[in-house]
């Protein structure tokens, strides 16, 4: 039988007291820090939100990607009286990762703030060094009126008994009516999905396998593919594939001009899918639930021909437990997924997709992890 320490613990000042109350000590130590810790987190996004909003990141690459807080106080039009707090704005955003920073002078003079990999993606002039511009997409996932008030309502709607989503309980419209009745919004939503479409479409097209993907395919349609970044990016490394572009008529409405590489139809995913070789759907399943999405697969079936013939499902989505398992990647998934409550949508795990694809009649799939926490699915007839 296993014997414990039981004598008592010693402080610095010599006074003891039973082992148990050490760990009941250090339990509540950890609690009071953590619960203040997750209580603060939203302070990091807005702030984040802040910054960007401010033209911070892009102020600091207009001066060769360093400058100081003078420079940025400058640059950005923040009034000189608040310098003392936007010294402390990027304290923070510099421990966050979001800034790195450096004396200089070595008796710790005024810092130097410089980009990370995080701050260079959120460059707004055009001229960073990469060429993908994530702001658009924070603006959204941040965005104080419908997304992070929205789950101001969240207890509210788990003790509704109705079938109202969150963000209808919230704003009292479903968001995709938001899109249709609220231009601005439409355009905030239109806007994040082209610069998602742009990073994933190049990481997909670059570093996976595509040609695999994409072998044998002659037709394939976009649906929800909003102003058809993905299908041109498609067309472009596969001229031989004809591509379409199916979505709601405040999305098509906004959609560029093409150059007959893309055709948009206006359309309803639930109702008709055109018919092709493949059916591509990128970050649409997230938004919906078991039920509907199921709905949604049923048509990409009827659009599809058999397997011998390659007829398949494309999807860009997350699959919970997939990709990397760092902690970042992790909780990224997890909040993502709590995040699309919202829609009545939901992040799956792979047994929870293989119940949809199996309920819509689909016969076989294969997961492919991809950028970030994003996986490449292809699900066969």
């Amino acid at each position: 039988m296993p014997t414990y320490d039981t004598s008592p613990c010693t402080n610095e000042n010599n006074m003891s007291y039973p082992r148990e109350e050490v760990s009941t000590q250090q339990t509540l130590h950890q609690g009071y820090m953590e619960i203040w810790h997750h209580g603060l987190f939203h302070i990091k996004s807005s702030a984040l939100l802040c910054a960007v909003g401010l033209g911070i990141p892009s102020a600091i690459h207009r001066r060769g990607g360093a400058a100081t807080i003078s420079d940025i106080v400058s640059d950005t039009g923040v009034d000189p009286s608040k310098i003392s707090y936007l010294r402390r704005l990027m304290r923070m955003l510099t421990f966050c990762g979001i800034f790195a920073a450096a004396a200089d002078q070595p008796d710790e003079g005024e810092p130097i703030y410089t980009l990370t990999p995080v701050s260079q993606i959120l460059v707004e002039d055009g001229a960073s060094s990469t060429p993908y511009d994530m702001s658009p997409l924070l603006r959204i996932i941040v965005r104080p009126s419908t997304a992070v008030s929205t789950f101001f309502s969240m207890e509210e709607w788990f003790r509704d008994a109705g079938d109202k989503t969150l963000f209808e309980v919230a704003h009292g419209v479903h968001p995709w009516t938001l899109t249709k009745n609220d231009p601005e919004y439409n355009k905030a939503v239109n806007e994040s999905m082209v610069m998602d479409s742009s990073v994933l479409m190049d990481i997909m097209l670059k570093e996976v396998s595509s040609s695999d993907i994409f072998r044998g395919i002659k037709t394939l349609v976009d649906v929800g593919g909003g102003l058809g970044v993905a299908a041109m990016a498609i067309a472009r490394a596969f001229p031989h594939i004809k591509c379409t572009v199916l979505d709601l008529e405040q999305v098509i409405s906004q959609a560029p001009s093409s150059d007959g590489s893309v055709e948009f139809v206006t359309g309803d995913m639930f109702e008709y899918i055109p018919p092709a070789d493949a059916v591509f759907l990128k970050l649409i399943f997230d938004c919906w639930d078991d039920e509907d999405s199921v709905k949604i697969l049923q048509q990409c079936k009827r659009a599809i021909p058999g397997r011998d013939a390659g007829g398949k499902v494309i999807i860009v989505n997350c699959v919970l437990g997939y990709g990397p398992q760092d902690n970042v990647a992790m909780e990224t998934q997890v909040l993502f997924d709590v995040y699309m409550m919202r829609y009545g949508g939901a992040q799956r795990e792979e047994h929870e997709w293989k119940k949809i694809f199996l309920e819509a009649g689909f016969s076989d799939y294969k997961i492919t992890p991809i950028f970030g926490f994003q996986s490449i699915i292809e699900v066969f007839p």
